[in-house]
């Protein structure tokens, strides 16, 4: 009988799980969604900032972040040669 407890426990923990994933994820979702529509992102670029925004993990740590926005900036930059891109690099990865 105790068997049967523990089991009907557990079982009714692991149900409620999914649906609080579930429920965190449509929040990194619209954030991210709302910060590619601030930085008005289209196609490729946005895809790719998509994919970066909902990888979590390192990407949102400082490093990560940096890297991301490297990325950005760059693709962002291309076309621009010598001072100019520089200083479009500069502004980019300040703001």
């Amino acid at each position: 009988m105790k068997r049967l407890i523990a089991l009907a426990v557990m079982g009714s923990s692991l149900a409620v799980a999914p649906a609080v994933f579930a429920g965190a994820q449509q929040e990194k979702m619209k954030t991210c969604n709302k910060d590619a529509k601030e930085k008005a992102l289209k196609g490729d670029e946005r895809k790719a900032f998509m994919k970066s925004c909902l990888s979590g993990g390192a990407a949102e740590s400082g490093k990560g972040k940096q890297q991301s926005k490297m990325k950005d900036c760059n693709k962002q930059a291309e076309g621009k040669k010598g001072d100019e891109r520089k200083s479009f690099m500069s502004q980019c990865l300040k703001g």
